[in-house]
């Protein structure tokens, strides 16, 4: 037997952008924010916190750019775990 889903999928469109200690906020058309941290993409962990808070929505909310890094990270791709560079865990030891 199979059921019917009355789920609609809505694309990751983002409305919203903005930085804080290093971690890049998204706020999605459908009230998702999502956060990542800075060191995940190469040009962004170089970048300094003054350049990273200079990120714009473009391509009608597919997209983030900084213009002044020449780096552009889809919307899609960050929503989908997409990031450049592995998560650096810490270890703690108590």
């Amino acid at each position: 037997m199979s059921t019917a889903s009355n789920k609609v999928e809505i694309e990751p469109i983002a409305v919203r952008a903005w930085t804080e200690d290093r971690t890049i906020f998204l706020e999605l058309i459908d009230g998702r924010i999502f956060g990542f941290p800075a060191d995940r993409f190469t040009r962004l962990k170089a970048a300094s916190d003054e350049e990273l808070k200079r990120v714009e929505i473009q391509v009608n909310g597919y997209a983030l750019r900084w213009e002044n890094l020449d780096e552009d990270i889809t919307v899609p791709g960050i929503v989908a775990g997409h990031f450049q560079l592995p998560l650096k865990k810490s270890i703690s030891t108590n």
